[in-house]
């Protein structure tokens, strides 16, 4: 066999470094020992047979160490390994072809097993082929090559549907986080003062916390296309956390103000304590200038209330009191006017009318006597029942002064005389009838006579 001018590069775990191949006698003068310039073999490797059955058919050692592996019909210079047998020599790129074998069937075992990205493994796939072409290793370097070649092209589609796939999730990722985005930008865009800021801060939080939680488990997104959309969330969060912030430095003034004008009106309260239940009528002034003062704040307010409301309390306790001393001192005089009542009750009794109208007005100038009663409710009462009987006399004096004015008479006889008529005539309208045997004629004039005869009555009294 002819000695080749030169030999490949071997991979980075080669044991001799290729390069010119020198002649026996030269190689005979090499001073030993001597390690080769990279990745010297072991000085003695144990005579194993190769991982790959077959394997060592693929190569061969000259009698200089000079390992060649077979392609095709043509034979290439892997490395040299003078310082071992033939079959360590051979043995060693067996192993290495071994380790590319094995590594080829991995990223088969991952292809076929799924769960593996096709992308990866076509990357892989076709970096191993990078180095199993020309690679220093003794094997059928070509059947490793088919294999990838074959893997390659079956993951190409694979690998086009993943990132089609991982497109359409990286189109879903962006728009689910602009959406979050549109949220905050729309919280952001609220009037302050319409905020339910509890409400509103709680939101804010979830939505940092939901984009946090997307930034984490979804499919990562273009870096520009992050920025922008993670500018437009922090944009508008500034803006809401601003607006937070103002609302509530402006409401602190207005609740300090509020507070301010609440102490002053409690102490213009408590200094109408010495008025007693004369000062209920400024008190109440200065409840309607509480309403129009404004919150302070919920502790504040239920606290200057308290002190408001016991300023109250004292002026209303002074009347309470009064109201208790009258309603005490009324017991007598509704006892009186109870009596009053009763007798006042006997005028209805009273048939002469003039008579009936003097003692009631006796009892009502005793009534007025009495003087006033307490609680007024009680006073009202008694009032309206001696009222109904008034009413009740009078409704007899209006009766009794129709019956006998003399126009109300004189009306009442010229209307007695013209009913007496008109009886008188269909008295002879119901002879007639009868005598002509018409009952129906007969039964209207008796009809009319009737109605006639109960007119004639009421005015005649």
């Amino acid at each position: 066999m002819s000695t080749p001018d030169h030999t490949p590069e071997t991979d980075e775990t080669a044991a001799p470094k290729p390069g010119p191949v020198p002649s026996p006698a030269a190689f005979a003068k090499r001073p030993k020992p001597v390690a080769p310039a990279v990745d010297a073999a072991p000085a003695v490797v144990p005579a194993t047979a190769p991982a790959t059955p077959g394997a060592a058919e693929w190569g061969r050692v000259d009698e200089n160490g000079v390992v060649s592996v077979r392609e095709g019909d043509e034979w290439r210079v892997v490395g040299e390994y003078p310082d071992g047998t033939h079959d360590e020599a051979l043995q060693y790129y067996v192993r290495k072809f071994d380790d590319l074998a094995f590594k080829v069937q991995t990223i088969e075992q991952r292809h076929q097993a799924g769960g593996a990205a096709a992308s990866d493994l076509r990357r892989q796939a076709t970096q191993l082929k990078g180095d199993v072409v020309g690679a220093a290793a003794v094997g059928d370097l070509a059947a490793l090559e088919s294999r990838l070649t074959t893997m390659i092209d079956e993951l190409a589609e694979a690998s086009a549907q993943e990132a089609a796939a991982q497109r359409e999730a990286v189109d879903a990722a962006i728009a689910e986080r602009t959406a979050i985005v549109e949220k905050v930008e729309q919280l952001a865009a609220r009037d302050p003062q319409q905020v339910q800021w509890k409400q509103a801060t709680a939101e804010l939080n979830d939505l940092f916390a939901e984009w946090q939680t997307h930034q984490k488990t979804g499919p990562r997104i273009p870096r520009g296309t992050a920025q922008g959309l993670w500018k437009r969330f922090r944009d508008a969060r500034s803006k809401v956390e601003r607006a937070r912030r103002a609302f509530f430095s402006e409401l602190d003034d207005v609740h300090k103000a509020a507070k301010s004008q609440k102490t002053r009106i409690i102490e213009r309260a408590e200094a109408l304590a010495s008025q007693g239940e004369d000062g209920i009528p400024a008190y109440r002034a200065l409840l309607d200038e509480w309403k129009d003062a404004g919150r302070a704040g919920r502790k504040a307010d239920d606290a200057l209330w308290a002190r408001f409301k016991a300023a109250g309390d004292l002026l209303y306790h002074a009347r309470a009191e009064r109201s208790a001393e009258e309603v005490a001192e009324s017991a007598p005089r509704i006892e009186e006017r109870e009596a009053l009542l009763e007798e006042a009750k006997e005028v209805a009794d009273i048939a002469d009318l003039k008579k009936a109208r003097q003692v009631l007005t006796g009892i009502q100038r005793r009534w007025d006597e009495v003087g006033r009663i307490f609680p007024r409710e009680v006073e009202r009462d008694l009032d309206g029942r001696m009222r109904r009987i008034e009413q009740a006399l009078k409704d007899r004096e209006d009766v009794d002064w129709k019956r006998n004015n003399p126009e109300t008479k004189a009306r009442a006889n010229d209307m007695g005389s013209q009913l007496r008529e008109s009886i008188e005539g269909f008295e002879k309208d119901l002879e007639a009838a009868k005598a002509a045997g018409d009952e129906r004629a007969a039964r209207e004039a008796q009809e009319a006579i009737d109605a006639r005869t109960a007119w004639l009555r009421a005015i005649d009294g």
